[in-house]
């Protein structure tokens, strides 16, 4: 067996038997009270899901595997002389459930580039579709393309036991995210540069050749690609996208099919599409004042235009931070350090400064501070990434990181179908007006 998959195999067979102790041991545990209200909200932090690789702490921010993105530029590997850690040691320490060696680290770029290889037909699948379709539906496309290559659904087909169902999950999930940077740059080079493509050069890591494939070589961009994919790789389980995967592969639907699923939702103006949105909002405020150095003042009056109007100031709130999110904390901290007198970052750093205090003037916004699309898309601008419209497919590179790890999990554990129930409006009504009492199990 290979050298990380054994290690995870080693790993998991314990956590499955911690798994299966608490399900039948301590089933009657009561976590919750649920109420109305939080049916009615979308169900926001009501636990009901198992993730192991990331939790979000409305006061701490995100912690993968318990450790801090800080704690992750102290403990991971990186490229000789820099911060950021690589994202295979990420990966690896959220498949795995401790930070890995350099070693470690090589030993998974090593693999990813020899599983790296797509398939003809995705090629012939992206090019069936026009130039003018949206760079996700593209992306989303080609995932669900790569389906004919699922090592899991043909051992289900020929009846593998449900406890070795993780061995296929775990080649499948390899192969996806070993194949997503090819996928991604091969759509970019084909909308925005005339189908001039790039192949993929083997002795770069994982995140350094996305940016080689894409056509942007220089070291600068690998350093924030390595930080792009670090912080946008996961966001804890209940987000669209890693509840879209879990949801769809919990009904045994291979890692393809879920994560095209999980694609179709990050695509979303309230998920992944944010990053755009922020984007153009600058652009539409910049168009409007007529320079691309405003005034403090000039940009707090066309904020509080944004609200009068109905609106939101893009790439700020959250649904469940109340502070400032440490991934655009350590945006700022990057572009800080390595960016002088840009007029973008110039703006989101003033932006910083004025619309917290906007937003509470309201009295309306529970969490006033930035969210991580506040920051990236000036970012990958500043760099030469300036096609705004791809920006949510980098978002789902790094994305795949977190939630296929998680889902090999999903498959040690043998989680069942989800299946929650759901009752009328009026049976809520009737509960509320005191006519019924529930019987929830």
């Amino acid at each position: 067996m290979e050298y990380i998959k054994n290690k995870f195999f080693q790993v998991a067979t314990r956590q499955a038997a911690e798994y299966i102790n608490l399900r039948n041991n301590y089933s009657d545990v009561v976590l919750a009270n649920i109420t109305i209200g939080d049916v009615m909200s979308g169900m926001k932090g009501i636990p009901s899901l198992i993730t192991d690789t990331s939790k979000l702490d409305a006061q701490e921010g995100i912690r993968y595997r318990g450790l801090s993105i800080p704690e992750l530029q102290q403990k991971l590997p990186c490229i000789c002389g820099e911060q950021e850690p690589l994202p295979e040691g990420l990966f690896y320490l959220m498949l795995i459930g401790e930070a890995p060696k350099m070693d470690d680290v090589r030993n998974l770029s090593k693999d990813w580039a020899i599983r790296s290889n797509v398939p003809q037909h995705v090629f012939d699948v992206i090019e069936a579709l026009p130039k003018s379709a949206r760079p996700m539906a593209q992306f989303s496309t080609a995932i669900l393309s790569m389906a004919t290559e699922s090592f899991f659904q043909n051992a289900h087909r020929v009846g593998v036991h449900k406890k070795y169902y993780w061995d296929t999950i775990y080649e499948d999930v390899m192969n996806l995210i070993a194949r997503l940077p090819r996928i991604a740059a091969y759509i970019y080079r084909r909308i925005y540069h005339n189908d001039n493509h790039i192949d993929p050069d083997p002795r770069l890591d994982w995140a350094a050749n996305l940016a080689h494939m894409m056509g942007h070589n220089s070291n600068e961009v690998k350093r924030l690609l390595r930080l792009y994919m670090v912080i946008h790789a996961d966001h804890e389980g209940g987000n669209i996208t890693a509840h879209t995967a879990h949801l769809v592969a919990s009904g045994l639907s291979n890692p393809y099919y879920a994560y095209a699923a999980a694609m179709l939702g990050l695509a979303g103006p309230l998920h992944g599409y944010a990053n755009q949105d922020t984007i153009n909002w600058l652009y539409d405020m910049i168009d409007e004042l007529g320079t691309d150095e405003p005034a403090e003042k000039d940009i707090t009056k066309y904020c509080r235009k944004t609200i009068r109007e109905g609106r939101v100031i893009p790439g700020y709130g959250h649904a469940v931070l109340q502070k400032t999110d440490p991934r655009f904390t350590v945006q700022k901290d990057f572009a800080d350090k390595y960016i002088k007198n840009d007029k973008m970052v110039n703006i989101v750093n003033t932006l910083y400064k004025v619309v917290p205090g906007i937003l509470q003037a309201t009295g309306k916004v529970r969490n006033p501070w930035p969210n991580v699309d506040a920051y990236s898309g000036v970012l990958l601008s500043h760099y030469g990434i300036k096609e705004h419209t791809f920006y949510t497919v980098l978002f789902g590179v790094s994305r795949a990181l977190g939630v296929l790890a998680a889902m090999i999990h999903d498959r040690v554990y043998g989680f069942p179908i989800e299946r929650p129930s759901s009752y009328p409006l009026q049976w809520y009504k009737d509960v509320a007006e005191g006519k019924i009492t529930p019987k929830i199990k």
